[in-house]
């Protein structure tokens, strides 16, 4: 399938997708910050440069696009134009994610990752009970890695 953009304004729309600070992180945030925790921003200093992270509870939570992040579910459109290319990019990206977990886990730290279809869309949770997990977990959860996805079918 041939693009209809021109290749200047694909590179304009690529230039505005936003690699922090989105909506579903702001979500997550918001909430966490009035169930009274503090924590700090994109913290460069450890692996995979976590969205949330919560020094006291040692905990970081990365708040993942489901397309960007090659996660399996109804928000991820199959890319037609330059299909090879973009399974590369997702493939490294899910590598990457993976390897960063890992290290992270490796240095002690507990990991969540929150998806974006667990905020929006058919699969959306409500967003208190996204926030209980979450709390839940920070506080006293014993798992390496806390997974939050959409439910598997509407209001489930």
């Amino acid at each position: 399938m041939v693009d209809v953009l021109t290749s200047e304004q694909r590179r304009y729309n690529m230039s505005r997708i936003k690699g922090g600070n989105t909506k579903p992180e702001l979500l997550i945030r918001r909430a966490l910050h009035a169930e009274g925790f503090r924590y700090r921003l994109h913290q460069r200093d450890l692996a995979g440069r976590p969205d949330i992270v919560l020094p006291k509870y040692h905990t970081v939570i990365f708040v993942h696009g489901c397309f960007w992040h090659g996660h399996d579910c109804h928000l991820v459109k199959k890319v037609d134009t330059r299909a090879e290319f973009w399974q590369s990019k997702l493939s490294g990206n899910v590598a990457r994610d993976r390897d960063a977990m890992g290290a992270l886990q490796a240095d002690g730290w507990k990991v969540a990752v929150v998806w974006e279809c667990a905020l929006r869309g058919t699969t959306k949770r409500p967003l208190r009970t996204v926030t209980r997990h979450l709390t839940k977990y920070i506080t006293g959860g014993k798992a390496a890695v806390l997974d939050i996805a959409g439910t598997e079918s509407p209001g489930g």
